[in-house]
């Protein structure tokens, strides 16, 4: 059986979630996994009012679509991460407060936690999101990184995602880490130090995007391989990269997404340089059997025409992995 494709619904949060459960499904989604932000998905709401989660499910069927995850990247965000005014404008009010960092990541922390709880009532098992950071300034090492700076990172996003992994364990639900730049993880290696950090605890794994490896030069499939047991969730994106000089290069030149002078840029899926063959191929290999959720960014092209395109093409090369040797109808046993 085929994988459902759904659509993640952080980049049309300016819709509402009805407005867009009737184009996803004419467009031929299965489902949507879900933003926590615009009127998609609500913790609090989730918590506190009597029906809200069904009422959310009962929107969706109307529509023939169903949820296997949700996602709240932007409150995960400020977990970590030192804080600013940047992080005002991504997370609720209540989150936010009075401004103060640590009480902004506390009460980020906070949230995430409920985030866990709202996904248990909604009836899912994994929340994808972003972690922060406190060392991600310090990815390239001038002035040189002092000895111990970098694990003294690890040990704030242990010493902050434990608590939460906690209640995750409690609910029954996992976090999928979307592995990107300006988080705690960005590449293979950094993720493993994550795992490390954690001692290996279940709870934490990954929700897959090639797009955020391809143009760092990072094996997107060797990712797949080497977290065979944590790909929680995996997201369907693409990513174009020049092999040319360009004026600005893998860390951008403080340029727009879409500037013609960038060397990489998210592309509408199929169109870039991310070998989906090899992902599904890879999925296949590790037996996952979760969604194949498209994150849709191309900053070119009219985001309906994509979303229905990537739609289509993600259940063109998807597949079934084979359940037999390809020479088996060979064989003399019966």
């Amino acid at each position: 059986m085929a994988r459902p494709v759904t659509l993640f619904t952080g980049q049309w949060a300016d819709m509402s979630l009805e407005t867009l459960a009737e184009k996803a499904s004419s467009w031929g989604y299965d489902g949507l996994e879900l933003a926590c932000w615009g009127d998609h998905f609500n913790v609090q709401k989730a918590l506190s009012e009597e029906g809200y989660c069904e009422q959310r499910k009962e929107l969706l069927a109307k529509y023939d679509l169903k949820v296997w995850s949700i996602s709240n990247h932007l409150v995960g965000q400020a977990v970590c991460d030192p804080i600013d005014e940047r992080h005002k404008a991504i997370v609720p009010e209540h989150v936010w407060g009075d401004g103060d960092p640590e009480g902004v990541r506390q009460r980020a922390a906070d949230e995430i936690k409920d985030t866990a709880r709202a996904a248990a009532k909604l009836g899912v098992d994994v929340v994808n999101g972003f972690t922060g950071s406190s060392i991600w300034s310090k990815m390239y090492s001038f002035p040189p990184n002092t000895p111990g700076l970098i694990e003294e990172g690890y040990q704030d996003f242990a010493d902050r995602w434990n608590p939460i992994l906690d209640v995750f364990d409690e609910e029954g639900v996992r976090f999928g880490l979307e592995v990107h730049p300006t988080e705690i993880a960005f590449d293979i290696s950094s993720a493993q130090q994550a795992v490390d950090a954690l001692d290996g605890r279940e709870a934490f794994g990954f929700n897959y995007d090639p797009s955020h490896f391809g143009y760092q030069g990072v094996d997107y499939i060797e990712f797949i391989l080497e977290f065979s047991d944590r790909i929680y969730h995996a997201h369907m994106k693409d990513v174009w990269w020049s092999d040319e000089r360009k004026r600005a290069g893998v860390f951008g030149g403080h340029l727009n997404f879409g500037h013609q002078d960038r060397c990489w840029d998210f592309v509408s899926i199929g169109r870039g340089r991310i070998d989906f063959e090899q992902v599904i191929r890879a999925l296949n290999r590790i037996n996952y059997q979760g969604p194949l959720s498209i994150e849709w960014e191309d900053s070119g092209m009219d985001r309906e025409f994509g979303a229905e395109e990537s739609c289509q093409y993600t259940k063109d090369i998807d597949f079934p992995p084979s359940e037999a040797a390809f020479d088996s109808a060979f064989s003399d046993d019966d």
